[in-house]
């Protein structure tokens, strides 16, 4: 069984299920994978709050508790639909706190898992990356895609993140506010952050945040590909449980 922590973003832990069900290579009802979703978004607090140092709860702390939830409830592996909360202060304490409580429970890393798939590719050098601020201030994926040899494009202009920022957070039209459509206000904003790292020469797009995957559901901008860390995710949690289109093969782009 599949765990998934929602409530880290308002459509994250759905999309992800969806997103698992898309994936799965069935040809009815049965032949799906069992998912449990546990959304408490009113526990977890906002992670990129945290990481910019205006939340003093560490969200680990929460989601740790919910997965342990979701291995009582039979989830052998679990996936947390959010980019930011894979930040290693935040991350690491939710490894910690599993081990500390004698967990059996995989949680895979979202961020690890589409640097891998990047590298299978064998096609690509420079990667953009499109993301909160609490994401690109900690360097999650700046981090990780060093490792394997990359070459990262952020957005660097500050004015232009918090834009971004605006995107994702605003009250009115961000989109975790107005997710289901997105404003076209908040996708402008996105499409012209992707038209900055592809003019800067980025080869491919990493969409580093829930909200902006659900915004952003195009594949390609011109001739530039997008990846999805929530569509990967998926494909890995199926590998992870032995689904037969996956478990012989690299869950790729």
């Amino acid at each position: 069984m599949i765990g998934i922590v929602g409530g880290v973003g308002p459509l994250a832990g759905v999309d992800l299920v969806r997103k698992i069900i898309e994936e799965t290579p069935a040809h009815k009802d049965q032949e799906h994978v069992q998912v449990v979703l546990l959304s408490l978004p009113d526990l977890i607090p906002d992670r990129t709050e945290f990481l910019i140092g205006n939340e003093n709860v560490n969200p680990g702390v929460p989601i740790s508790k919910i997965l342990l939830q979701l291995e009582k409830a039979g989830a052998v592996v679990a996936g947390i639909p959010c980019n930011t909360a894979h930040a290693p202060l935040i991350f690491n304490l939710i490894r910690a706190e599993l081990k500390r409580s004698g967990s059996y429970l995989k949680v895979l890393d979202m961020v690890e898992e589409t640097a891998v798939s990047l590298l299978n590719e064998h096609k690509y050098q420079k990667i953009g990356v499109l993301s909160t601020t609490g994401t690109l201030r900690t360097g999650i994926y700046k981090t990780v895609l060093n490792k394997y040899g990359f070459e990262v494009l952020e957005v660097e202009n500050l004015q232009h993140q918090d834009k971004i920022h605006e995107a994702i957070y605003n009250p009115l039209f961000g989109i975790k506010a107005v997710s289901s459509p997105v404003t076209q206000e908040a996708r402008d904003i996105l499409m012209r952050s992707c038209d900055e790292l592809i003019n800067r020469g980025a080869e491919i797009i990493i969409l580093g945040c829930s909200e902006i995957s659900i915004a952003l559901t195009e594949t390609f901008i011109g001739t530039c590909p997008l990846i999805d860390p929530s569509r990967v995710l998926a494909k890995a949690l199926l590998k992870f449980i032995g689904v037969p289109e996956y478990s012989d093969a690299d869950c790729d782009l």
